[in-house]
């Protein structure tokens, strides 16, 4: 083993638990490789920098795009509508609907994507059918990634592992080359969450986290401003409740008729009765440090911090919003959104601890109170998902047939190689700025440069694997300690291999660690790389034994489900995609 090889593995091993313990962002983590490649000396800034300038890279940034427009211009909802109204009321016809539904929209834009557009659906329709919403919410979050390997683009894992193939001589795999198997692995998957997979997931009630009776009522009291306040005049800002307190103030009421909406510009006055929200022990410390009087009833009604205005509202965090990662303290929440957040539940558990204080996570549910308008306008820029309120934004149809047009082009351009895949998403991304599908400023906005910067970072670690000869040294020992076995079984060693860094790792970095082993072990012992390369796209796309995948993560806490939930439902599907790839692979592509 030489130096280089040494430093590529425990770049590999610090990488993998750095996403493990998930105390760094990922795309930081993937930041940091480029820059210790450079340094160290392992890789020139050019080679390093490769994975950014990529074919792949432009591709998903294309694509990414491309799916902003379609979301923008209102395909997506119309889509969604449709397919609700054709599913009906009978909870089996939804099920059924639903997944197919999160499935076709997962083969041609991210599974997450597909996940978060349908969660609020779902949620709606398990109220009004009034059935157990954990019956389908791990069903849609599965059927979205079961559709992972229907299209070279149905997952960015996918992109990356054909940007790696060519970084290693190999042709780059196809927009429907994956199709065969996927579509096999899509039919098994949804007859069997029809079926066994039914009875596996739990049927267990959802407990409303930020209900009115259960969480609002029991953190608001009611706080009157004495004569010879010390606060009397200033604005909310200087009396600074919250970050002394933590306190929140919902409403004021000034001579006990007019209520007004607090804003950090609201001068406190003599009688004033604010409407607080709160800890305990923060509610017993504000006579003593603020000199307020808490008012002698206790029994607040949810509804005297609504009207047609002002609203509480729940929401969920997408992997791409500029919250996550953040605290509310941070990211002056109140002052630049023009919301308050009330409660914040993360994997089924409302969170009781200081709000300003907690780092906002994928999955986040949060409970917020404020104007419809603003939390309207954040839910569409992205900023989080609104899971209880009826979009009204009104779309031009004729907008979204052209969005519709370019998408579907972009598909056919690149299934019929009228041109190759990146040029096609490149062109598709001209075109929906020149058509006026979206604007540059609203695209760049949706676009999750997160991810776009994790793969840069892991394609240069999947470089650095290549030109250190870390992938060599490391295929010689696999070709000695697998001497005589059936291919086969090799085949799957590495399915199973990916599958399982895909969970401390994104399925991104596990298949850039993994691709160039396997195809220098293939190479090696004589197999046909290629093999190797599409089992272990679809091996690092099979994240259902945690709830560790974004899609799951999702539905983690809406759901009431528990960890072992997803090991249960999910052990028996990974198997069936196991063996069906096992038999499927080396048919299509011949060892």
């Amino acid at each position: 083993m030489t130096l280089e090889v040494g430093l590529v593995l425990g770049i590999i091993g610090v990488t993998m638990v750095l996403f493990a313990i998930e105390k760094i962002a990922p795309d930081v983590i993937a930041l940091g490789v480029i820059v210790i490649l450079v340094v160290s000396g392992l890789l020139p800034l050019d080679r390093a920098l490769a994975g950014i300038g990529s074919e792949a890279f432009i591709l998903i940034l294309g694509l990414l795009v491309m799916t902003a427009g379609l979301e923008k211009t209102g395909v997506v909802d119309m889509a969604g509508d449709w397919i609700v109204r054709k599913a009906g009321h009978d909870a089996n016809r939804f099920l059924l609907f639903i997944m197919l539904a999160a499935a076709g929209l997962s083969a041609l834009m991210s599974n997450t994507g597909a996940t978060a557009f349908f969660l609020p659906v779902v949620i709606g329709m398990a109220r009004n059918m009034k059935i157990s919403r954990s019956k389908l919410l791990m069903p849609l979050a599965f059927a979205s990634i079961l559709a992972s390997s229907v299209t070279l683009i149905a997952t960015t894992t996918n992109i990356v592992v054909s940007g790696v193939m060519e970084d290693e001589g190999l042709l780059p795999l196809g927009m429907f080359e994956l199709s065969p198997v996927g579509l096999v692995i899509l039919i098994l998957g949804i007859v069997y969450l029809l079926t066994v997979g039914r009875k596996l997931i739990p049927d267990r009630p959802y407990e409303e986290p930020f209900s009115t009776e259960a969480s609002v009522r029991n953190y608001l009291t009611e706080l009157v401003v004495p004569e010879g306040s010390s606060l009397i005049g200033k604005t909310l800002t200087q009396a600074a409740l919250g970050r002394d307190l933590d306190l929140t103030v919902l409403r004021i009421s000034k001579n006990k008729r007019s209520f007004l909406v607090p804003t950090a510009s609201t001068v406190i006055g003599a009688g004033d009765v604010l409407i607080v929200e709160g800890d305990r022990d923060g509610l017993l410390d504000i006579k003593e440090k603020t000199g307020l009087e808490l008012k002698p009833r206790s029994d607040i009604a949810g509804q005297e911090i609504q009207s047609k205005e002002i609203n509480l509202f729940e929401v969920i965090l997408l992997p791409r919003s500029p919250l996550i990662g953040r605290t509310l303290k941070q990211l002056d929440f109140r002052h630049n959104y023009g919301l308050q957040v009330l409660g914040i539940n993360r994997s089924g558990r409302t969170i009781r601890r200081k709000l300003s204080e907690v780092r906002l996570s994928v999955g986040d549910q949060l409970l917020l109170h404020g104007s419809r308008v603003s939390a309207l306008t954040l839910d569409q820029s992205s900023m989080f998902r609104l899971l209880h309120v009826i979009r009204t934004e009104e779309h031009d149809p004729k907008r979204a047939v052209v969005s519709g047009a370019v998408f579907l082009g972009v598909l056919a351009l690149a299934a019929l190689n009228v041109v190759s895949v990146p040029i096609a998403a490149m062109v598709g991304m001209l075109l929906v700025f020149v058509l006026g599908c979206i604007t540059p400023e609203e695209a760049y906005q949706m676009v999750n440069w997160r991810v776009l910067i994790l793969i840069g970072g892991m394609l240069a670690l999947g470089i650095a694997i290549q030109d250190t000869g870390t992938a060599s040294y490391l295929s010689k020992w696999i070709v000695a300690f697998t001497h005589g076995m059936d291919p086969k079984w090799l085949l799957g060693g590495f399915f199973i291999l990916s599958m399982l860094l895909s969970q401390p790792m994104s399925n991104q970095a596990a298949a850039v660690v993994v691709v160039p082993i396997a195809i220098q072990t293939a190479l090696q012992l004589g197999l046909n790389p290629r093999s190797f390369a599409v089992m272990i796209a679809l091996g690092a796309s099979c994240s259902f034994l945690t709830p560790l995948e974004p899609s799951c993560m999702m539905v983690y806490g809406p759901g009431n489900y528990r960890f072992i939930d997803f090991v249960k439902a999910g052990i028996p599907l990974t198997v069936i995609i196991f063996f069906t790839a096992l038999i499927m692979v080396p048919v299509i592509w011949p060892l």
